[in-house]
């Protein structure tokens, strides 16, 4: 698979999400759609439904995606709170050094 665009994932999973241009969804309404087509069926099988979908209804599929597409460039234009970085305790599996964890699991 070709290495894709973090807006192109998620133009393509609210393209195969159950949202509607007529249900008017604000930001949290699209964050919601996007996060759960990918939980139910993954990048790949997002891309797959707007594959099949231009191929069954190219007439209202071309117009669904660019929908998706302005909305999540939208979407990503807005601030989003970043997450915050938490630092693995000491007693994690690969310790304090990651590549001595490795080749100490790789040996046993």
């Amino acid at each position: 698979m070709y290495p894709r665009s973090v807006d192109a994932l998620q133009a393509d999973a609210l393209f195969a999400s159950a949202l509607q241009h007529s249900d008017q969804p604000d930001i949290g309404h699209v964050r919601h759609a996007i996060a759960a087509a990918l939980d139910a069926y993954g990048g790949a099988r997002c891309a797959g439904r707007v594959a099949q979908e231009f191929g069954d209804h190219p007439d209202t599929a071309a117009p669904r995606m660019r929908w998706a597409r302005t909305l999540v460039r939208d979407l990503n234009g807005q601030s989003i709170p970043r997450t915050r970085r938490i630092a693995a305790p000491d007693s994690c599996a690969l310790g304090t050094n990651p590549v001595a964890g490795l080749s100490a699991i790789r040996s046993a």
